[in-house]
């Protein structure tokens, strides 16, 4: 165990929880909250208070909705139900793109892919994209590889070039550090187990309402757009503060929680506070012997989950920080024994991120 005799989540989601939720958890205890009918107006204000807590924090324009759902992965599989007739386009770069692409294809759509080599960043030049594409789907922070899109101008441009076209953001381990641009953006979705802190459990997509006029086409050309979570009746449930279904209950309570935490604080010291921490564990793993930056450009490296490569003695140095309560992901598929994965979210202290780097070099040396 670490000095504080506590183990500490470096996880990459689920990860370590906001000290605050436990607090947020006994006190909806105390008010009944998780008992609650998800028709009643107690459930209609929790659910406003958590969306316009949401909407300020991300800077979310009024025209789009928010829908509640299990998990980032439903999100994939909603949108390319309800927004694709027949052609998606994604940029695959890791393997979370890969299973946005999977999940049209299992559709039986006729997605396309932009390949990029695992760890390597998008080139978004020359880009031709094909004229009966509907829906252009990108991963803003690949989870699996700690790859990047740190300047999103170049997809900003490219919406411009096809304002036709939909474009989709998985932003699951992105949000609230990176700055989505909801002008050129349609659809956007994240998992809250991850950069808010809080139990898994809730997937939350984000659409512009536009969006809603495309299932509706779809809906009458005779498509498959899903039973009680399609857009149509989520858009109609949402108007009113509602879900289509029994919702996560106690994950809509700790997000508005969470939320209003965040806003508190600031996003301008949270980016801050991040900058500080992927700053410093690059920096680190530049000088380590045995482990490395897996992402080779620094422009191409995630600031929120990073992706350490590990030459020799994988095993030795994860087991030996578990040991310690430093506890880290380890790497995605293929790469599971190869690599290891830091969350550095904003409930992570620099203090502790320090510690681990520390471990880390102590236990590479060995």
């Amino acid at each position: 165990m670490n000095d504080m005799g506590q183990k500490i989540f470096f996880t990459v989601g689920p990860t370590q929880l906001y000290s605050d939720v436990k607090d947020f958890l006994l006190e909806g205890i105390k008010k009944n909250i998780y008992s609650i009918n998800h028709r009643s107006d107690e459930f209609t204000e929790i659910s406003r208070f958590t969306i316009n807590q949401l909407k300020k924090l991300l800077n979310i324009p009024d025209n789009f909705y928010i829908f509640f759902l299990s998990s980032a992965t439903e999100c994939m599989e909603r949108i390319i139900e309800n927004l694709v007739e027949e052609q998606s386009y994604h940029f695959v770069n890791g393997f979370f793109a890969r299973r946005f692409y999977n999940i049209s294809n299992q559709l039986k759509k006729r997605p396309l892919r932009n390949l990029t080599g695992y760890g390597d960043g998008i080139d978004f030049s020359n880009i031709s994209i094909p004229e009966k594409t509907e829906l252009i789907c990108l991963t803003v922070n690949e989870t699996s590889t700690g790859a990047a899109i740190n300047d999103m101008a170049p997809v900003y441009n490219l919406k411009k070039e096809h304002p036709d076209k939909i474009f989709a953001l998985d932003a699951v381990t992105s949000v609230p550090y990176y700055r989505i641009n909801f002008d050129y953006i349609d659809t956007a979705f994240f998992s809250v187990q991850k950069g808010f802190g809080i139990p898994a459990g809730l997937g939350v997509l984000i659409i512009n309402k536009k969006c809603i006029e495309k299932t509706i086409y779809l809906r009458g050309k005779g498509h498959n757009i899903g039973s009680f979570n399609n857009f149509i009746n989520l858009a109609e449930k949402a108007e009113k503060y509602q879900t289509s279904v029994t919702p996560n209950v106690l994950g809509i309570y700790l997000l508005g929680k969470v939320c209003k935490l965040l806003n508190k604080e600031g996003l301008k010291s949270i980016r801050s506070e991040t900058d500080k921490k992927s700053e410093l564990i690059y920096s680190k793993a530049e000088n380590f012997k045995n482990v490395k930056p897996f992402v080779r450009n620094p422009g191409h490296r995630s600031k929120t989950t990073i992706c350490l490569q590990i030459s020799k003695a994988h095993n030795k140095i994860y087991s030996g920080l578990t040991k310690k309560g430093l506890i880290v992901s380890n790497g995605y598929g293929d790469f599971k024994n190869k690599h290891i994965r830091i969350g550095n979210f904003p409930m992570h202290k620099i203090s502790q991120v320090k510690l681990l780097m520390e471990e880390i070099g102590k236990t590479e040396k060995k």
